[in-house]
């Protein structure tokens, strides 16, 4: 039995698969997947963003931070639709992906070359490097207009929810 992620997912379809909500929730849409590989999903972001009255007034920039949080979100959406899709080809359709959560637990080699402001279009590119027991090691970019802003290898781990 197979299972197939119909692209691109919107943030209906990411709300089932991350715990996150406003305004926290990082990641607007999924736009290419390779399971248990690579994802490619979008961070619209907007001038109404909450975190923008505050950093910096008159001069609005995305925590980079918060750029680091919406890698480490899109690596979720991978292993989140890589679970779904395996659970799916051993015939269990009803498998709790959504029920596993996984914490951000490291960030190595974060880097930021670009500043992301209101109007930009954060492309998230995360490759998964490997799994070791219930953890996912990442590499993601994020870039705007084809040009890198940020960077960073995250480290996440499954907790039982």
């Amino acid at each position: 039995m197979s299972f197939e992620v119909k692209l691109p997912l919107d943030v209906t379809a990411i709300q089932d698969l991350l715990p996150h909500r406003y305004p926290f929730l990082l990641v607007d849409r999924v736009i290419e997947l390779e399971p248990h590989k690579r994802v490619l999903a979008w961070k619209n972001v907007t001038a109404n963003e909450p975190f923008f009255n505050g950093h910096f007034p008159g001069h609005p920039v995305m925590p980079g931070v918060l750029v680091v949080e919406a890698l480490a979100q899109a690596g979720g959406l991978l292993t989140q639709l890589s679970h779904r899709i395996a659970a799916a080809e051993k015939g269990d359709l009803h498998e709790p992906a959504a029920k596993k959560l996984y914490y951000l637990v490291k960030v190595d080699g974060a880097r930021f070359s670009r500043m992301v402001v209101p109007g930009d279009r954060l492309e998230l590119d995360v490759t998964l490097k490997r799994t070791i027991r219930n953890m996912a090691l990442y590499s993601g970019i994020a870039r705007v207009d084809g040009e890198q802003a940020a960077c960073a290898d995250i480290l996440c781990a499954e907790v039982k929810a």
